[in-house]
């Protein structure tokens, strides 16, 4: 709820600048928080070929789906899965023709980078032991794309049933390695990219791709939209040098 006010704000904000210095400033893009570091560095590649620097904001897809949905300002949405994208499109939020795949990642278990914990994600494996008297953390696995993922995945290896009760669970993939970073949680669930963007977390090992859906992040300019760099901003995401960012911080192929 912190964040949807803080993100209302912001938004509400924009609405109110002059013209001439909302032209002066990049489109709004609305992104997963697992996309803070790659997005970042595209946004500030963009900005130093002579752009407005593109105004990112990060948090859960489902927070920011929401908002989209509600009527939000803003000229990019960037998801970390196809469901919330879905929901946008549904409630007519899309321009036509600008929905694509932009990138992939993988799901990984995560621990302490001094913990000596040793499991491999497979059928049955222990996870509920390997917890001790610790919880699990994980995004909400009842509307954050990471947390969907992660309870798919440990559903088809056959434990979720010994782990649904001990769950700690996060608003987002982040707050999920935040938790795990700092030792609240002795095991967490996140992508492969956020894991490699701390020290503070070591993983574990990796959920087969076959045991969840797959990972991929849609990208959309919005049917609202009417910022002149929205359209070549998106272009330059999907561009080889765009992709070449993504891939160095450990996103795959769509």
């Amino acid at each position: 709820m912190a964040f949807v006010l803080r993100l209302l704000l912001a938004l509400a904000g924009l609405l109110l600048t002059p013209a001439g210095a909302a032209a002066a400033r990049g489109p709004v893009v609305l992104a997963a928080a697992s996309l803070q570091e790659s997005l970042t560095e595209a946004a500030n590649v963009w900005a130093a070929r002579g752009h407005p620097k593109p105004l990112l904001s990060f948090a859960a897809s489902s927070a920011l789906a929401r908002q989209v949905i509600a009527g939000a300002p803003a000229d990019i949405f960037l998801s970390a899965d196809e469901l919330w994208m879905d929901a946008v499109a549904k409630a007519g939020r899309l321009r036509a023709g600008t929905r694509v795949r932009l990138v992939g990642n993988r799901l990984v278990l995560i621990a302490p980078a001094a913990s000596k914990v040793r499991l491999t994600p497979a059928h049955g494996f222990p996870l509920a032991r390997a917890l001790g008297s610790g919880r699990l953390a994980i995004a909400d696995p009842d509307a954050v794309p990471a947390g969907r993922y992660a309870r798919a995945a440990l559903a088809h290896l056959g434990v979720w049933g010994s782990v649904a009760g001990r769950l700690a669970p996060a608003e987002n993939v982040r707050a999920t390695l935040a938790l795990v970073e700092r030792g609240s949680a002795p095991l967490g669930i996140v992508y492969a990219t956020d894991a490699h963007a701390s020290k503070a977390v070591r993983i574990v090992g990796s959920f087969p791709a076959a045991s969840h859906p797959p990972i991929r992040y849609p990208l959309a300019v919005l049917k609202t939209s009417r910022h002149r760099d929205a359209a070549a901003f998106r272009a330059f995401l999907l561009s080889s040098q765009g992709r070449a960012i993504f891939a160095r911080h450990g996103f795959a192929a769509p």
